[in-house]
Parts: structure tokens; sequence; C-alpha cells
């Protein structure tokens, strides 16, 4: 109902030939240099459309549309829609993450001979005899034959920083250059009644403030389930991204309150057992023109890789993707310097799936 055929014949045709063909890495040739917002209206997108498919992405990244590149919001546009037959599929765990993933892994890990340092600082980074690196902490130094930079920009700076020894003079300029995004905030309510039976587990909103989605966390997590159950109450949790460095934080997590009642009425005057808000401002951001500074997984160290949602990979990929995905293609890098085979990587194709629709493109010039 936000998309009708009158709302088509509105469009900027030409201007949206971008969308129909997007290639990794030419997209960021193409649109780096354009913010998301100003796409958007030479394109001619019609309001509502832009709030359901296009902010919801834009502020997904943490990020303000007039700010965050076009290039990231066409790829978005590609990985959902256009380049793939699946669209958006969100896989949760049924337990809170550390006890459904992270603490099984380190255990699996430590049966393999590896140590995890959780809560240890990484400080300096410096080379070692016969090739190697050592990372000081706060608890000593750790050798090894090769580092995975895994971190976000405002570590990656500051450890790059502290840490001479590390790449060469443009590599590390562009490291400098790297921008952490606006902060946000992830409110967790305990209601004592529950939202409608019919609500979604998540639902993406745009047009209510500075909220920017809801998920009913007892639809899927069972830590949240059983205390639903045993209460009758509900478990909710509201996020606001790219949220103002100055706003009053206590102002801004009311608010959110505010509009969750608007999204969902019932939940009006009804009193919370408790409420926990965690704010974090450790996220990429992607501004205009800056491609280019984002560091790619290989650096001018061969036993040092970096990995991150920062990373440039070369491939259609988001911010939860880019971190996994350039995880792996580090390990493979390191792996096949020792002669070893790593992960086959899958991914969304890397250009338009329809012919038809790239030789239009072409055809325009586009």
């Amino acid at each position: 109902p936000s998309f009708g055929a009158r709302d088509l014949l509105g469009m900027a045709p030409r201007e949206a030939l971008p969308l129909l063909d997007v290639r990794v890495p030419e997209v960021y040739e193409r649109l780096d240099g354009v913010s998301a917002a100003d796409f958007l209206a030479r394109v001619r997108f019609p309001e509502d459309a832009r709030h359901l498919a296009f902010e919801v992405f834009s502020r997904s990244f943490f990020a303000d549309p007039a700010e965050l590149s076009a290039a990231e919001l066409v790829l978005m546009f590609h990985i959902y829609f256009l380049g793939s037959s699946e669209g958006l599929l969100f896989d949760v765990p049924t337990e809170p993450y550390p006890r459904a993933l992270w603490e099984p892994l380190a255990g699996y890990l430590e049966k393999l001979g590896a140590r995890v340092c959780t809560g240890t600082g990484a400080e300096v980074v410096e080379p070692a005899p016969e090739g190697r690196k050592r990372v000081l902490t706060g608890d000593g130094a750790i050798e090894a034959d090769a580092v995975v930079l895994a971190l976000d920009a405002g570590g990656l700076r500051r450890l790059v920083a502290a840490s001479p020894g590390l790449g060469d003079a443009r590599w590390r300029e562009g490291i400098g250059r790297l921008r952490t995004a606006p902060p946000f905030l992830v409110s967790r309510l305990w209601l004592r009644e529950p939202v409608g039976a019919e609500r979604p587990g998540f639902l993406g909103t745009s047009g209510f403030g500075g909220l920017d989605n809801v998920s009913v966390l007892e639809r899927w997590e069972g830590e949240a389930a059983r205390w639903a159950a045993r209460t009758g109450g509900s478990v909710v949790e509201l996020h606001a991204y790219a949220v103002d460095p100055a706003a009053d934080r206590t102002a801004v997590a009311a608010r959110l309150r505010e509009q969750l009642a608007r999204v969902y009425p019932e939940t009006a005057g009804v009193a919370s057992v408790d409420e926990r808000h965690e704010w974090r401002a450790d996220c990429p951001h992607f501004p205009v023109g800056s491609y280019a500074d984002r560091p790619a997984v290989r650096t001018p160290d061969p036993a040092v890789m970096v990995a991150g949602d920062l990373v440039r990979t070369g491939l259609p990929v988001a911010l939860m993707e880019r971190a996994a995905t350039s995880g792996f293609l580090a390990s493979n890098a390191l792996l096949s310097g020792w002669g070893l085979r790593g992960q086959t990587l899958w991914t969304v194709p890397v250009r338009g799936r329809s012919a038809v629709l790239r030789a239009l493109v072409r055809a325009a010039g586009r």
C-alpha cells in the first residue's frame, strides 16, 4: 500500500537505474560521493516507500541518511530485494547469546588448545623475532605467528596509534580517518502485562521519533518466555540508533517508552517490573566519500590482517555479515600463507540478477 502504480509513474526512472544493476565494488566508485538522502531525492521515491524501504536501512547503519554514503544504501537494496531471492531472514538463538553461542564456542576453542582471554585489553602490537608479532596487554605479552585486528573503529584507531610498527604511512593515515557512528540505545523492559498476542517478535519502525525497532523477546528467547509464562508479562526491547550525542539520555529512554505506546497501544500505562538501558557507540560510520579510507582485510604486513564490520571485502555484505565474512577472509589469507585450505564463502550475487535489467542499465549508460 505504500508503493502503488501511481507512485511508480512519479519516479525518475533514469536516476533509479543504479538500483537494478548493483556491482561490487563498482557501486562505491559510482555512488560513494553521494549521500543516501540526495540519492533518494533524485530518484523521487514516494515518501511512504522511503520510510519503509530505505530509512530503516539507513538507520540500521546507525547513521542519518543525509550523511550516509548512497553506495551503502543501494547495496542494502541489492542484498535484500533485487540481488537475493531469499530476502531478509533473521536467525536467532532460543536462549541468550552467552548461553547459546559465546560460552559453548569458547569451550570448543579451549578444547582445541586455544586460550580465550576475555576482559584483557590489547594495548600495543609490535614486531617480535623471526617475523612474529607481540601483543602487549594489561596482563603481559602474547607472541604469535600472526595477528587479526578484529576491532571497532575507535579501538583500531587507538591500537594503531600506539603501535608505530604496524603498517605503512598511507595505511596508518587511512585508519586514523575512520569514524565512529553516533551512539545508540538498547532498552529492555520487563512489563507487568503482555503485549498483544498478534504482535510479531520483531518490528522495524520508521516515523516514530527515535524508535527504530521493537522486539517482543518471549516470542523466541527461552529465558524471556519462561519469565513471561511465570508472571503473565512481556519482555520488550527497544532500539534507538544514531542518537544525538548531546541528547539527554534519560529523556531519550523516556521518549522510546512513549513511542512504544503509539506502536503497541496496549502497553500505554503498563508498569515495568524492571528496566535496563544500555548505551554504546562502537559502530563504524560510512559517510559520503569514506570508502577509500576503509581498510581491506590484508595490510602491508602479511602477518597482520583486519576483520570487522568496517572492512572492505569486495562482496555485497552489510554490517553483521561483513564482520563474519571479513573474519573468514582474514583466516583464509593466513591459512593460504601456511599452505592450508580455508573456508569456502557463499554470497548473494555480486551484480544484478536479471540479465534484462543489466542490459537496460548498460543501454542507458548508467
